[in-house]
């Protein structure tokens, strides 16, 4: 650890900075809207890109003073903590492969850190930062942002209070188009990174939206996994990492109650479907239902009951889902807040670092380094049956 460093106590804005997410970076953008949304950071340095010039060029767009802005992850944990004004937090928005080695100097720098998903490009890295975490005491957060859309708690409150009885059948599906054809071919620097291994770990859809499939289905449900069965395929050809997945989930047993079973479908390769990400849970008592292109509305059916609509704002939500809250009823809210509301609760529990020994508010939810870990482990689990045509296997 960096000795010597000097973090404000007071209430002022949490100071920042970004790896990755300069010109031509779509995720950088959003990670900046969302710390910007409640005030609660300020972005003050940044290393922007690997590439000298183009680091410069964003910082310079983004008003960065010029001695703030780094050529490398590196050289910013280092100067960065040893300012009196450093920064407090870390936003790392860069390819897969980049996520360990950045998040672990800034850890050791005494730096939280909130970082974008999959957690790292292998389980063995996850696994490294999962116990770096601990040993820092530092806060980290990783962005699963539709876990902070309010009907999505609401889903979760009514799961917890047992609204739908024992859960039985949990299934997501993350349907896009984008990848229908070689997109890096032609040039696209999203997909470049995406379907490189090198970069991107051993899974291609499976880690870029399986992984947000899984964790909603384990975030709302409260289940946790016991195997897996699945079917991964590369349909474009020279692809070399998976752009569509069918899955088959076993869940843990919860005391006498049957273990749940589940299903997840991914795929990049989907005509028609631009960000189909969906969210079914069925229990004893009834089910709910979610789709994220139209995420103010949860339809929830009680067994043998007409199917009732729950709105955000309105009739039948809860205090859990008007927490995150922004807009009235009836105003679109979605992908930006959903994501500033996982700055807001990151925000909160640095708030709460600053006062040693103090912790967030019980209601502070965020998903963390360990859900990022079995996030990291569930690709890999789907790699290693899919070799095996499809066998169970254990994360």
């Amino acid at each position: 650890m960096v000795s010597g460093r000097q973090v404000e106590s007071g209430q002022g804005p949490i100071r920042y900075g970004m790896v990755g997410g300069g010109q031509g970076a779509f995720i950088g953008a959003v990670h900046r809207l969302a710390a910007r949304m409640d005030g609660e950071f300020e972005l003050v340095a940044g290393a922007l890109s690997s590439n000298p010039e183009r680091a410069k060029a964003s910082a310079a767009e983004l008003g960065l003073d010029p001695s703030r802005s780094y050529g490398s992850y590196a050289e910013m944990a280092k100067a960065e903590a040893k300012r009196p004004d450093g920064i407090e937090a870390v936003a790392i928005v860069t390819p897969n492969n980049v996520h360990f080695p950045a998040a672990k100097a800034f850890l050791d720098a005494g730096i939280h850190v909130i970082c974008d998903k999959p957690l790292t490009s292998s389980l063995a890295d996850a696994k490294k930062l999962a116990a770096l975490v601990e040993k820092s005491g530092k806060v980290f957060v990783l962005t699963h942002n539709y876990t902070a859309y309010p009907m999505v708690r609401q889903a979760r409150d009514m799961v917890a209070r047992g609204v739908l009885g024992d859960i039985r059948v949990v299934q997501a599906e993350y349907p896009q188009d984008w990848l229908t054809e070689d997109a890096a071919a032609a040039g696209s620097k999203q997909a470049l990174w995406r379907t490189d291994p090198k970069q991107s770990g051993v899974g291609g859809a499976s880690g870029d939206i399986g992984t947000h499939a899984y964790n909603l289905a384990r975030f709302v449900s409260g289940l946790e996994l016991a195997e897996l069965s699945a079917d991964l395929d590369a349909f474009v050809p020279g692809r070399l990492v998976d752009d569509n997945l069918n899955v088959l989930l076993r869940f843990k047993a919860v005391g006498k109650t049957p273990a749940a079973k589940g299903m997840i479908w991914a795929s990049q390769v989907a005509p028609g479907h631009e960000n189909g990400l969906k969210l079914r849970v069925y229990g004893t008592k009834g089910g709910i239902e979610w789709v994220q292109a139209d995420p103010n509305y949860l339809w929830y059916t009680p067994f043998g009951q007409p199917k009732q609509l729950i709105t955000r704002g309105g009739a039948g939500s809860t205090q859990v889902a008007a927490r995150l809250t922004r807009v009235p009823p009836g105003h679109p809210e979605g992908y930006l807040e959903g994501f500033a509301n996982i700055y807001q609760e990151a925000a909160r529990a640095i708030r709460a670092a600053r006062r040693k020994g103090s912790k967030p508010p019980k209601e502070v939810i965020y998903p963390t380094v360990q859900d990022g870990v079995e996030g990291v482990a569930f690709v890999e689990a789907c790699v290693k049956s899919s070799k095996k045509n499809g066998a169970w296997t254990k994360l």
